[in-house]
């Protein structure tokens, strides 16, 4: 089977060195290994995700010369595809309505561990159903999946062996949101299956995700692909970039970097070539070693 990677971001603002830097070496990771590179639009939170933000992401990765080598999908358009897997969940009793705090619920986005990984209590899992049908009276419940207490272990291609206890380290998580979204764990999941996604690359802060994604996984009967996680681009106090920071995200990158200058400056940064100088995509993918990435994370500075 040919590698397939994929770069998979939300629309919810314009892109930041952050995203650039994924992007970029998913795609390296892909071509590198003769593989196909897909985009794929995360824009399943109705509230924060915004056309507008795709149009401008989708030409910014343009302008960097990454495109897709199949039809960008969106995730807003796949709701029949999640509900299908959601009712094989269903009918394998593993899934339970939820009717904990809205706290709880935020849990369902994509969780990044600079956020602080918040571990289900199960507090529903064994609710009666004279005490379910009194909750559903106040509010509409998301939906968790059980998860057993065992051990789940990988190897990621960066960062070797990782391992952890699904209960303990994990807890049931939401597979949808009371509000009627598919939460991330399970949109990522199917949408990498169905479309023959077989590399996964982005940053090392959603490797505790990677434990409950396999599990479903192996819950829904699909083959699971190889995961490379990767350095985090850090700012100078050590938090990750985020949208926010304004001197990071494209509109200020466009105005100061060509295109390949960007690139050169990125991959300097990943140690990839050793002077922050421009570079092509074709310049750098004919000397790209992923063995030169760092383990640690990044500062930008």
């Amino acid at each position: 089977m040919t590698l397939r990677g994929r770069f998979a971001p939300s629309p919810t603002g314009r892109m930041h060195l952050g995203n650039v830097y994924s992007a970029l070496l998913s795609w390296l990771l892909a071509r590198a290994n003769n593989g196909q590179w897909i985009l794929r639009i995360e824009d399943l939170d109705r509230q924060r995700c915004r056309p507008q933000f795709a149009r401008q992401l989708i030409d910014d990765l343009q302008w960097l010369g990454l495109t897709s080598d199949a039809p960008i999908t969106y995730q807003s358009q796949r709701t029949d595809i999640y509900i299908d897997a959601f009712h094989q969940l269903e009918q394998q009793g593993i899934v339970y309505p939820c009717y904990c705090s809205r706290a709880d619920i935020m849990a369902s986005r994509a969780p990044h561990r600079s956020d602080g990984i918040v571990v289900y209590s199960g507090r529903c899992r064994n609710l009666t159903s004279e005490q379910r049908e009194i909750l559903a009276r106040e509010r509409q419940p998301a939906w968790r999946i059980v998860v057993p207490d065992c051990d789940a272990s990988f190897t990621d291609l960066h960062y070797g062996p990782q391992q952890c206890n699904l209960a303990r380290d994990c807890g049931d998580f939401i597979l949808r949101r009371a509000d009627g979204n598919f939460a991330y764990q399970l949109a990522v999941v199917v949408d990498d299956a169905m479309m023959h996604v077989t590399q996964v690359v982005r940053g090392n802060d959603l490797m505790p995700s990677t434990h409950q994604q396999l599990f479903l996984y192996q819950a829904l009967g699909f083959p699971r692909p190889q995961y490379f996680h990767l350095p985090m681009l850090l700012s100078p106090s050590g938090r990750r970039l985020s949208k926010r920071d304004l001197d990071t995200d494209m509109q200020f990158l466009r105005l100061h970097y060509s295109s390949e200058q960007l690139i050169g400056h990125i991959a300097y940064l990943s140690n990839l070539i050793d002077r922050d100088e421009a570079i092509s995509l074709n310049e750098l993918l004919s000397v790209f070693d992923a063995r030169r990435l760092p383990g640690d994370d990044i500062t930008v500075g």
